[in-house]
């Protein structure tokens, strides 16, 4: 029971990357516009937070920064995409290449500049971002330990699932976003404003993503920066992003659900099974595959991509 309970464990502490990273893709494809540069806006995020912290020892700048990075970052995608109607697909993946470059030559410039040959968080640091027992909930056995002692981030990302998702189903900007998601041109007919839903929630998921990508130079990398953290854990993401059919409030689990995928391979006991640790990894993979068939053959309007979603909108063209 007790190894069951780690390994759950190790599934929530593995997955809250990935549900900042697909918390912030669910908003931009709400949106309308399919962002494939989750991967370089996390990374972007994740060398902004950990310099912030490095230099100031405090976690709630390091936080702001990994967000105004992420901001920064979809900006760019932003004007390129709305403004000027480049292509959604080809600008995404080519903020990812330029995000995990520039988040590669930071870390390792700032390495140079400051002398060491490693960069690491200073104990103090380190010490704010221990797990946290919620009093009487966290003393519950197991379910106490499970749920309610981890680090701020793990919180901090829940309470975030539930807010974005009271935001995307139960207020009018939410119904404004859904709106130019699905039907841009009768969203415009409406008097809604294209360009200022599309630039205000591409940009709010962008920072999400890039909390997403601090949280991965903090907590995962033990406090040491390593140059390519994020690891393709922002490809998952956009994966996840299926598999929780758009909803905020499923990706908490879904995120959890894929954590469990990448922290197997340390819970499968060697000598009662021996599977290559390659099988493990594509795991989130294969079952991404398995739910795009699924979803493929059974179709919902609640559950499938926005029809305006990766789609540029020409307002002469209405």
């Amino acid at each position: 029971m007790t190894m069951f309970i780690n390994f759950l464990y190790a599934a929530i502490t593995s997955g809250t990357p990935l549900m900042f990273g697909t918390l912030g893709e669910i908003i931009t494809e709400k949106a309308g516009n399919l962002n494939l540069g989750v991967e370089g806006m996390m990374a972007i995020g994740a060398i902004a937070g950990f310099y912030v912290g490095y230099t100031t020892n405090s976690v709630i700048l390091a936080v702001i920064a990994s967000f105004v990075a992420g901001i920064f970052a979809a900006l760019i995608y932003a004007f390129l995409t709305v403004t000027l109607k480049a292509n959604q697909n080809v600008t995404g993946l080519t903020l990812t290449i330029f995000g995990i470059g520039l988040s590669n030559f930071l870390g390792d410039y700032i390495r140079t500049a400051a002398g060491e040959t490693t960069l690491q968080l200073s104990t103090e640091f380190t010490a704010k971002l221990a797990t946290y027992k919620i009093p009487l909930l966290g003393d519950i056995p197991y379910i106490g330990h499970l749920f309610f002692d981890h680090n701020p981030f793990v919180y901090f990302g829940v309470i975030l699932c539930i807010i974005a998702g009271i935001y995307v189903k139960y207020t009018r900007a939410g119904l404004n976003m859904r709106a130019v998601g699905e039907n841009p041109a009768a969203a415009d007919a409406a008097g809604i404003n294209i360009n200022f839903v599309k630039y205000f929630n591409i940009l709010l998921g962008g920072g999400i993503c890039g909390i997403g990508g601090a949280y991965i130079s903090l907590v995962l990398c033990g406090g040491v920066w390593t140059q390519s953290c994020v690891d393709g854990l922002g490809w998952i993401a956009v994966a996840l992003v299926i598999f929780a059919n758009w909803n905020p409030f499923a990706c908490i689990l879904g995120s959890f659900v894929f954590g469990a995928f990448r922290v197997l391979k340390f819970y499968v006991p060697k000598e009662v099974i021996s599977i290559p640790d390659a099988i493990f990894d594509m795991l989130p993979f294969l079952i991404t595959a398995i739910v795009l068939v699924i979803t493929s053959i059974r179709k919902s309007k609640e559950r499938s991509q926005p029809a305006g979603c990766g789609v540029n909108y020409f307002r002469e063209e209405r």
